[in-house]
């Protein structure tokens, strides 16, 4: 299996400065290399503490410079705010710059106070996503931007750089409702997944896109990207304790920077498996919805953290796991040392692990032997 690591740039709570933040993150980053870190992650977002990345691309191309062999994973470029031009020019000038290492990571975005300050209106996002990503990937493979529709027009342009290979293969999409699934299958770009919502429909949304992807493309879908909250510790129950801590402090600040629970909400266009999240959310409780999403991520003693990511696995088929360790105002020598360890004692385990087999959904799970290093 393909393990990488993300670095989101939380400032919760603004307890230091952003630089200070920026100093630590990247500190972090560094480190994956070092580490055997197959990838390096992040993710875009604008305007609040939530995430300040606010340019991935920009962050991917400064650790394609200190890097020679990782991959660099874009978590994703939210495509309704931006030129679909500009784009792929960056995206293209990356993959030269790292000589081929990136993988295209892209969304279509779900918070109003981004949509709002670009001055964009939230219930385009679905039909913008599509013929921004019909643009895009045509022209990354193509080398000439050229697109006539509602949203987007460009007449024809050559992305200069020229893509020099190809990112069919390398392209994943965050979906989050069953709507979104059915348009990356039709995009035949592959799915990251996020767990935040029942395996149950994951499975099933993900039969559903398979089959389409398949019908469609003629091929089988690529496997999975599945990323994760991730909190090792020697201790299960101080793992436990720290995760709903900082994990648990996580979804918090999604629930603050989504504002799932607001009435714009409810009647959006494009956003109705959103509603009903929202309709959870009045029933539950903040509280409710923080314990459940906590639950669903990847925290424990290195064996328990191995077997969490070998379940997603058995759910998702994924083909490569990326872990955020740093998150919600954790210390940052309490994420060091939770990368450290996740490196030493979980990372080579899940890289022995052949994650293209075929599954047996109904049998045991792989029993790896751990050999537990002194913290």
């Amino acid at each position: 299996m393909h393990v990488g690591m993300a670095a989101v740039f939380q400032n919760t709570g603004r307890a230091l400065s952003d630089r200070q933040i920026y100093m630590n993150e990247l500190a972090l980053a560094d480190m994956a290399e070092p580490l055997g870190f197959e990838s390096i992650w992040s993710v875009e977002h604008h305007f609040t503490d939530y995430t300040m990345c606010p340019d991935v691309v920009q962050f991917l191309s400064y650790m394609a410079g200190r890097t020679r062999h990782v991959k660099l994973g874009s978590m994703v470029v939210v495509l309704p705010w931006h030129d679909p031009m500009r784009v792929a020019e960056q995206i293209s000038m990356l993959d030269h710059l790292s000589g081929g290492r990136m993988i295209l990571g892209l969304g279509r975005g779900a918070g109003k106070v981004e949509f709002d300050g670009f001055r964009l209106d939230m219930g385009e996002s679905r039909e913008r996503f599509v013929e921004y990503g019909t643009a895009l990937l045509n022209g990354l493979e193509s080398g000439v931007m050229e697109y006539d529709g509602k949203h987007y027009k460009q007449p024809p342009a050559a992305i200069r750089p020229a893509p020099f290979r190809s990112f069919r293969g390398r392209t994943y999409a965050a979906a989050v409702s069953p709507e979104s699934a059915r348009i990356m299958a039709r995009l035949g770009v592959g799915l990251l997944i996020i767990p935040q919502k029942p395996w149950r429909e994951v499975e099933k949304e993900l039969a559903e896109y398979n089959a389409l992807y398949r019908e469609i493309n003629g091929t089988d879908a690529p496997q999975p990207v599945s990323a994760g909250w991730t909190f090792v510790d020697s201790s299960a129950e101080r793992a436990r304790e720290m995760a709903m801590k900082y994990i648990g402090g996580y979804y918090r600040t999604v629930l603050d920077h989504y504002q799932f629970a607001g009435a714009h909400m409810k009647n959006q266009r494009g956003y109705e498996y959103y509603a009903k999240m929202n309709e959870k959310l009045a029933v539950y409780g903040d509280q409710k919805a923080i314990e459940f999403f906590a639950d669903l991520q990847v925290y424990g003693t290195p064996e328990q953290v191995y077997g969490k990511i070998m379940e997603i696995h058995r759910q998702t088929r994924n083909s490569s796991y990326v872990g955020v360790f740093s998150y919600a105002g954790m210390p940052h020598e309490e994420a060091a040392r939770n990368v450290r360890q996740f490196a030493r004692e979980v990372m080579p385990e899940l890289k022995k692990f052949d994650a293209g087999a075929a599954i047996d959904r109904a049998g045991p799970l792989p029993d790896h032997r751990f050999a537990v290093a002194a913290e």
